[in-house]
Order: structure tokens, then C-alpha cells, then sequence
């Protein structure tokens, strides 16, 4: 019987033949961990006194960066000491670095075949460039640390199956929120998503990242594209190491087929408080009081450049906090360069520097009771970004952009008629 790219992975990362189901011990390429599940992982591998496997340990401080207290500096502290204590090279220092997610890619630790696992629940994002990868636990992360080994259940597989291409200001956080939306928040608990079908080529690497991002929102354990031209190009100036483009063969076994023509799919809005009360956009107008822009799931170049099409040339619209996060220093150079950052400045939003802050409610950007964001980020839940009486509206950056100009959530067509 065939195999999906999860079983294929597994299978060769632990020298056996494994399908759905199995339970396996397998290699792991590397391991992530930031400023706030980096701590328990340090102590509890501290107390093992083994030697580390420091070659495939990668530590990134991100959530409270800047530091927003003594609490948060106490953590980054311990990171700091950690990857001293231990000569960890993979450690990305404030204003080296970014949110975790993006530094993976732009230090080119995610790539195709790869096998990767990290403290926080959207490691899956790698995905997105052919690598098996998911989010485990701060105790697991330490096992790591010592052994460079862990075990997994080799997950069933969903296929998604692709058609057409999308339409302008349509991409890859509408196909997402559609299928949450589909299958609920739990339609895809402990399964991989395996995206295939000649509309694969006609999705941006930028976008497959966003999908494969909230492949955990429907309770995924991974969500991954197969590696192809557009997987290579994205990567090449960055991987580091060699790697081995994973396929699925024809004959692989899968749990569920979902299908989608991406001609036909709609700018998409999640309604409070799951990912999965999705609607469009259109016909939506909701008042806000703050756009954010930004985070593991929209804060790319590609994001930023999309962004700013829509909003170049206006201002938001009064009454209006518009917050734009680029995900990594890597990005915040590139807007620079670009003139995005002079775009952005004109049109009256706030640039910070790269941080999760806002997205987890942290800090900088925190909604206030009864407050309503439209935000590019991956959660709404209850008091995710301040307030449990504010309300979150996850969208796309040109919804994100558009309804920051129109004081509502809108489309850019919409975002015109108001003028």
C-alpha cells in the first residue's frame, strides 16, 4: 500500500515501515523553543545532565519582545544564560531575530523531508515548504534537548485537492478559514492535511505557509504542501543543508478528500470566537477599532507588499489603530527598502519591530472591553487579544488593510464605493 508524505517522513526519519496509526521513535532534524516555553524545557533538561544535542537546537525569544516587564525580562534571561551555559549557536538575540516561525524560514532550518518539532502550536507552519513539522510540549522539548529523538503516532492524512487559481485579494487565509469552516475547529483533530491538485502550482509559497499555520486551528497535527518549483525558488538563497523533496504515492490511503476550486472562493472573515464561524467578507460591515497586521500567520514580505497596494495613497480612517508587525527582521529590512515603511507612515498606522505581542494579547495592542479588531492573525478566541468583551475578526491583509481605511470590515472593492 502507498504512502502520504506524513507516513514517508516518519517512516524514514525512524528507519521503519510505518503507516497511520503507528506509534514510532523518530529523528527530528530540530527543535524550537522561545522566550515562554523555553524555560520549563531548560530546567527539566538541565536536571538530566546529559550533554545537548546543540546542533538541532534552535532558541528564539519573540513573545514578549521587547521585554514588557520584569517577568518577561526574568525569561529572556534564562534563555540568554541557557544558550551561553550550553554554547547553543542557534540563538537568535532581540533585533537578530523575529517571531519564531518566520526565523525558521529566513535561517533556513524548514525545508522539504525535514522532520521538525517546537514548543508552540504553530510549528506546523513549515508545512507550507514540504516538511513535516507540529507543535509538542515544553517537557518534550527538554527529551529532545538530550536524546535529538521523540515519538509520534503516525497521523492519518486529509488530502486537499486544488483547482483554479485565486482571485485578486483572495489567498491562502480565505482557503483556510474556508475549510475551518467546513470541518469545525475540531474536523481535523490528530490528522495531517496533505494539499495536492494542479491548483497547488498556482499557490504562492507565502500563502502555503498561511494555511499550513492554522492547520492546528481544526486540530491538526501537520499541515503540508509537496515541495515543488515554487518550494525550491523560496528557498534556495536561505536552506541550510541538504534536503529531500518528500511525494505521496498515488496509491496512499486517506481518511478524507476535501475539494476546492480557488477561482471560486471568496475574501473570508471568521467571526468571534473560533476560526471556524467563517464568512465573507462581503456584506460583513462591522465597525473597528483596530487593524492588525502581522504575526506567524500574515507577517511576511508578501503580506506586507499586499497590504500596502491597498492602503497606499489613503489614511485610516479616524478612530482607527492601525498596528502592521513585520514577522522577522528579515521582513522589516525588506519593507524598508521597498518604501513600504514611508506607505504604511503616511497612511497613519504604527510599524513596531517583529514581536507576537499584540497576537497573543501580551502586550502593545491590547483591546479594551467591547473593543473590535480586524486582525491577519490565527486565533479569536475569548480575550485572545485583550478584553474577554472585545470581539477578534480574523481576515486576509488586504481585508485587514481595506476595513483600516473604512473603519469597517470590508473587501478593497468595498473599501472604493466608500470613498
Amino acid at each position: 500500500m502507498g504512502k502520504t508524505i506524513s507516513e514517508k517522513i516518519l517512516s524514514s526519519r525512524s528507519g521503519t515501515n510505518a503507516y497511520a496509526g503507528q506509534i514510532v521513535e523518530a529523528e527530528v532534524d530540530y527543535v524550537m523553543v522561545n522566550d515562554v516555553t523555553g524555560p520549563i524545557a531548560f530546567r527539566e533538561f538541565d536536571m538530566l545532565g546529559v550533554k545537548a544535542k546543540r546542533e538541532k537546537m534552535v532558541l528564539i525569544p519573540d513573545h514578549y519582545v521587547p521585554n514588557k516587564d520584569v517577568a518577561s525580562a526574568e525569561q529572556a534571561k534564562e534563555m540568554r544564560d541557557f544558550a551561553k551555559r550550553h554554547s547553543i549557536d542557534n540563538y537568535f538575540e532581540v533585533g537578530n531575530g523575529g517571531v519564531c516561525h518566520q526565523v525558521m524560514m529566513d535561517e533556513g532550518f524548514a525545508a522539504p523531508g525535514r522532520l521538525i518539532v517546537g514548543a508552540d502550536s504553530h510549528t506546523c507552519t513549515y508545512g507550507g515548504l514540504g516538511a513535516f513539522s507540529t507543535g509538542i510540549g515544553s517537557t518534550e522539548a527538554a527529551a529532545v534537548f538530550a536524546t535529538g529523538k521523540l515519538w509520534f503516532k503516525v497521523p492519518e492524512t486529509i488530502k486537499v485537492e486544488l483547482t483554479g487559481s485565486f482571485k485578486r485579494y483572495v489567498g491562502g487565509k480565505d482557503l483556510i478559514i474556508r475549510i475551518i469552516t467546513d470541518i469545525g475547529v475540531d474536523g481535523a483533530t490528530y490528522k495531517a492535511f496533505e494539499f495536492s491538485g494542479p491548483g497547488v502550482s498556482n499557490v504562492p509559497v507565502s500563502d502555503r505557509l498561511t494555511i499550513a499555520n492554522m492547520a492546528i486551528e481544526a486540530g491538526g497535527k501537520a499541515g503540508i504542501f509537496p515541495c515543488d518549483r515554487l518550494t525550491e525558488e523560496y528557498i534556495k538563497e536561505t536552506v541550510k543543508g541538504p534536503y529531500k523533496a518528500i511525494e505521496a504515492d498515488r496509491d496512499a490511503k486517506y481518511s478524507q478528500v476535501l475539494r476546492y476550486d480557488l477561482s471560486k472562493l471568496e475574501a473570508m472573515v471568521a467571526y468571534p470566537h473560533l476560526p471556524e464561524n467563517g464568512r465573507p467578507v462581503k456584506g460583513s460591515d462591522v465597525k473597528i477599532d483596530q487593524a492588525y497586521l502581522g504575526s506567524c500567520t500574515n507577517g511576511r514580505i508578501e503580506d506586507m507588499r499586499i497590504a500596502a497596494e491597498v492602503i497606499k495613497g489613503r489614511r485610516v480612517a479616524d478612530g482607527v489603530r492601525f498596528i502592521v508587525v513585520p514577522a522577522s527582521r528579515r521582513v522589516y529590512r525588506q519593507m524598508l527598502d521597498e518604501g513600504l515603511f514611508q506607505i504604511f507612515l503616511d497612511a497613519g498606522a504604527f510599524i513596531s519591530g517583529p514581536t507576537c505581542g499584540a497576537c497573543l494579547g501580551g502586550y502593545m495592542g491590547i483591546l479594551a472591553d467591547g473593543e473590535k479588531a480586524i486582525s491577519s492573525t490565527n486565533r479569536n478566541f475569548i480575550g485572545r487579544m485583550g478584553h474577554k468583551g472585545s470581539e477578534v475578526y480574523l481576515a486576509g491583509p488586504a481585508v485587514v488593510a481595506a476595513s483600516a481605511v473604512s473603519g469597517r470590515i470590508c473587501t478593497p472593492d468595498d473599501m472604493e464605493v466608500r470613498e
